[in-house]
């Protein structure tokens, strides 16, 4: 059969289940509807063969024995189904919700913010709208009071006023609409830090008070004194954790009761019929889910007490930080304090996230009660009562105190691998098959969930791992694992519900086409754990040997030895220039400095003959004629 005429009869067979449901008072989900047809198929009894395309009969079967199962109301298989397709439709992960919350919150506000940014505001009266939506948008986005309230609004005004007055508003018009979007949340938060601050000092913070959406377990979840909590936080809801707990603590000891009373049928056969009518197995799948979704949920609640628990340390240290920087001051730079500012509202949008994210939680915790209703009706408590009559309840810690000691020999078993906590990295960590119950219990006595002890060893077989609730168990199921598992498969086939709660789904998909899945039960297939992992060796082990010189080309080899030959013959020649001088490196190597002197025998002096030259006979003689004589008095150099 074509795939898309396959896919056309499958939601035909769906669309007419869903109408018979309704004819008779039963409103149903198709993904529901989808997961029954499923069931159904699946079911050995029933007699269809997966490989065969459906013919008229069948399909009208198929319809016939889904819209039975889908009113008998009576049946915890159902209220088991109806659980699982609930809780896998409703409840996200952490990180997925949170994304899918933020991208709520900007679609809600993608028209007041286009609103803003797509104004082409020019007369006064169109500025100061413009700059009343903002203000609107601000209280928006952070969730700090209605819009609707004068005080709220005026207050946020006044603070949007100190970091953008309102004559910014041409150059803010002039932004491109990305620039404009990237202010606007840079506004919000730097308004959102001046509330908070202003409310934890007293001077403002109208609306806080009034938010619903901080800390209601700071009080319940990790007994932090209110006094000790900042004003913002100083709200108070129901305890969800105590609600919980006490749910789960009766889950658990009904799964103890009719777990006790199983194990007391499995070793008299003859109560197994008297029994039937009650459908212990399946009242136990059902409580034991619904012990499984509680501590999913628990768990979640928790990591939000942690992140609470941090975020609440961090606020009261940028609120102090922040006392410090502008304390008495009448100016303080805007460097200084609007990074506290935007850490301050971050720190206030984490608290919105984890509230909304545990009011989600606690309305998933309250809407699965609902599918307990059939355990009153089916096993009344005098009923309980009786049946319990000489039987020990135990519960799960108790068994496994039984055999702790018990453990299993490795040397017993020489191809098949056992890992202990001792001797394991991760030991707590691994992903262990059937959510932790004894698989050897399970296949032997018809489906009894009894838990499993991993510290007696947990068999490792084709990669997959496996717990038992005692050596015994352990071995015999070492002997033959895949006798087993094939016995777990098929109970699984009979009861749908196993197949989320131990997690079948990697083991019973293949049995279906893919041609005959509802697209909106696709997503219900669950893929198995996976762990990134990744490894990195080095790109060259042992040291490289590659010779760059190497060639292997005899004409190169002989230009290089003609080459070396004309270098004998050339001189080098080098020229620098004024400008060209400071372009390159230059480098010289002369000898080190050293102190030397020199030191002559004898000293010796010259002195050269002072000249003495005279002339006699100027002052005139007797005659009137002067005659000059001239007399040289100069003493020899020899006599010097």
């Amino acid at each position: 059969m074509p795939l898309t005429q396959a896919e056309s009869v499958i939601k035909n067979i769906i669309r007419e289940i869903g109408q018979e449901c309704a004819a008779h008072g039963e409103i149903v989900s198709e993904t529901l509807v989808a997961f029954m047809v499923k069931a159904v198929v699946l079911d050995p009894s029933n007699g269809f063969n997966v490989d065969r395309t459906l013919i008229k009969s069948d399909v009208q079967k198929l319809v016939k024995l889904c819209v039975t199962r889908l009113l008998d109301s009576k049946n915890p298989s159902l209220d088991t189904i109806k659980m699982q397709v609930y809780f896998d439709m409703n409840y996200t992960s952490r990180e997925e919700f949170l994304e899918e919350h933020h991208r709520v919150l900007e679609s809600r506000l993608g028209s007041v913010s286009r609103e803003i940014t797509d104004n082409r505001a020019c007369a006064r009266e169109e500025l100061e709208s413009l700059y009343r939506k903002i203000v609107s948008y601000v209280l928006l986005r952070s969730g700090l009071g209605s819009p609707t309230d004068i005080k709220v609004v005026r207050e946020a005004t006044a603070a949007l006023q100190s970091v953008f007055p309102q004559a910014e508003l041409g150059t803010f018009l002039t932004l491109s609409k990305k620039d404009k979007e990237r202010q606007l949340k840079e506004l919000t938060m730097i308004v959102t830090g001046i509330r908070l601050f202003n409310r934890d000092c007293g001077k403002g913070g109208g609306g806080v008070d009034d938010c619903r959406c901080i800390i209601r377990f700071l009080h319940v979840f990790l007994n932090i004194p209110f006094k000790t909590v900042p004003a913002i936080l100083r709200e108070a809801i129901p305890a969800t954790t105590q609600h919980i707990d006490s749910q789960l603590q009766i889950a658990q000891d009904q799964a103890y009761r009719y777990t006790a009373i199983l194990e007391k049928v499995s070793k008299n056969p003859l109560m197994s019929k008297e029994l039937q009518p009650y459908m212990l197995k399946e009242a136990l799948y059902n409580v034991r889910q619904y012990e499984i979704f509680l501590q999913i949920i628990l768990s979640d609640i928790i990591t939000c007490a942690q992140e609470v628990e941090v975020m609440v340390k961090q606020l009261g240290a940028q609120l102090e930080q922040l006392k410090m920087t502008v304390k008495s001051k009448t100016a303080v730079p805007t460097s200084q304090v609007f990074p506290i500012f935007i850490a301050l509202s971050n720190l206030w949008t984490s608290f919105q996230d984890e509230t909304v994210l545990i009011s989600v939680l606690s309305n998933l915790t309250t809407h699965l009660e609902p599918f307990l209703g059939a355990h009153e009706l089916l096993l009344p408590e005098k009923v309980l009562q009786d049946l319990l009559d000489g039987v020990t309840v135990k519960t799960d810690v108790c068994r496994m105190k039984e055999h702790m000691e018990d453990r299993v020999h490795p040397a017993d078993f020489r191809k098949v691998e056992w890992l202990f906590p001792e001797t394991t990295a991760n030991f707590d960590k691994l992903l262990i098959q059937y959510r932790r119950f004894c698989a050897y219990t399970f296949a032997t006595t018809d489906g009894l969930l009894l838990p499993g002890n991993p510290a007696i060893g947990i068999l490792k077989y084709k990669e997959k791992y496996y717990t038992f609730n005692s050596r015994d168990a352990a071995y015999s199921f070492a002997e033959n694992p895949e006798n087993y598992i094939d016995l777990i498969r098929e109970k699984a086939k009979k009861n749908a519900e196993l197949i989320q709660l131990l997690e079948l789904h990697q083991q019973l998909e293949t049995l279906i086409p893919y041609s005959q899945m509802k697209d909106v039960d696709k997503h219900y297939i669950k893929p198995i754990t996976k762990c990134e992992s990744g490894t990195q060796t080095d790109t060259h082990i042992l040291p490289p040997t590659i010779v760059r010189s190497y060639e292997w080309n005899e004409w190169e080899l002989r230009r290089k030895a003609i080459k070396l030959a004309n270098l004998r013959q050339k001189v080098t020649h080098s020229v620098q220039t004024d400008l060209s001088h400071m372009r390159r490196e230059n480098c010289s190597q002369v000898y080190s400095s050293k102190d030397a002197s020199t030191q002559s025998t004898r000293e010796g002096s010259t002195r050269v003959p002072r000249p003495q030259i005279y002339i006699a006979g100027l002052r005139g003689g007797p005659t009137k004629t002067t005659h000059g004589v001239k007399v040289n008095l100069t003493r020899a150099v020899d006599e010097t």
